[in-house]
């Protein structure tokens, strides 16, 4: 009987402990270091079930709320038994990133409805950004709040499955390519970002359909690496699907290496 006990769901409200534990491994935790700051820690709640053991976050914003749970393989058994712990705290719908066989985890009782295979990747040879830097391709500018209307319309056009929320302009960094007849044709920008934690996860990185090919999108993504390590910026990071080549071999080039793979999927309860 003892083998079915779950464990004791311990919820975590102390920072400093928090970015203690996720900075044993910032470049697996780099959301979860970022989400420490406002303004998003106000939407977060923390739970674990052991000291060392791995910490899930629930990030309660917009319709679906975000859960974020991942842990290296060694730590997996732990993962999935916080996971089905956290199992009468969690919302009836929400959106997962979940390392090897959490998802699993919390079946029976959530249905897959969607499930992509994903990989965390950090940036680990600044030297390999160089080559992409001032590359011939236009001026690589900085975006502001006045440039959001050009960067819906890009998004609209090249990325519309986008995550981006214009806090983001503010928040962390975006910089973008201008054609000549000055419309905006590719962007990179930054999720979640914390000067304190010197963490950063680059995220909505895209090329208009008709400026693709160009090394547009490289170059943005260089620029914008640039400028967060001109910051003092220590570990840089993105997600990118598994079966995305063209996007998997961009950051490779970039000097990119995979952290973990993990899924993200949305989860209804049944």
């Amino acid at each position: 009987m003892s083998s079915t006990l779950l464990p004791a769901l311990v919820s975590l409200h102390d920072r400093v402990v928090l970015a203690e534990r996720f900075g044993r491994d910032p470049e697996l935790h780099l959301f979860e270091l970022g989400d420490l700051d406002e303004p998003f820690w106000s939407h977060t709640a923390w739970y674990t079930a052991s000291a060392d053991g791995p910490v899930a976050l629930l990030y309660a914003v917009g319709e679906v709320p975000t859960l974020l749970g991942l842990a290296r393989p060694e730590q997996a058994d732990g993962l999935a038994g916080l996971l089905r712990a956290m199992r009468p705290v969690l919302p009836r719908r929400l959106l997962a990133h979940l390392t090897g066989g959490g998802v699993d985890a919390l079946a029976p009782e959530y249905r897959v409805e969607q499930r992509t295979a994903m990989l965390r990747m950090a940036l680990t040879d600044r030297a390999a950004l160089a080559p992409h830097l001032g590359r011939g391709v236009g001026p690589v500018a900085t975006l502001g709040a006045a440039d959001l209307p050009d960067l819906l319309a890009l998004f609209a056009a090249g990325y519309p499955g986008n995550w981006f929320d214009e806090r983001m302009l503010a928040t962390g960094p975006y910089v973008g390519v201008r054609d000549d007849a000055g419309r905006l044709v590719a962007t990179a920008g930054v999720h979640v970002s914390s000067p304190a934690r010197r963490v950063a996860v680059i995220g909505n990185v895209t090329t208009h359909p008709d400026a693709r090919g160009r090394g547009l999108a490289a170059a943005c993504t260089a620029r914008l690496c640039e400028l967060l390590t001109e910051d003092g910026t220590d570990h840089i990071g993105l997600n990118v699907r598994a079966d995305h080549p063209t996007a998997l071999t961009l950051y490779r080039r970039l000097g990119f290496t995979t952290v973990t793979p993990y899924d993200e999927a949305v989860l209804t309860a049944i």
